[in-house]
């Protein structure tokens, strides 16, 4: 039982990874763009 218990764990650790990675980078993508377009846009105008 306990060793079930700990690869469910690592599983369910592995999962959550998985999808918050993918997560961060996107977030981090869009305000990198954001940021660039603010720039621009306080450039040109």
């Amino acid at each position: 039982m306990a060793e079930t218990r700990k690869l469910d764990a690592d599983s369910e650790e592995l999962t959550h990874g998985v999808f918050w990675y993918p997560v961060a980078i996107a977030t981090g993508l869009v305000t990198a763009v954001a940021g660039i377009t603010a720039l621009i846009i306080k450039l040109v105008g």
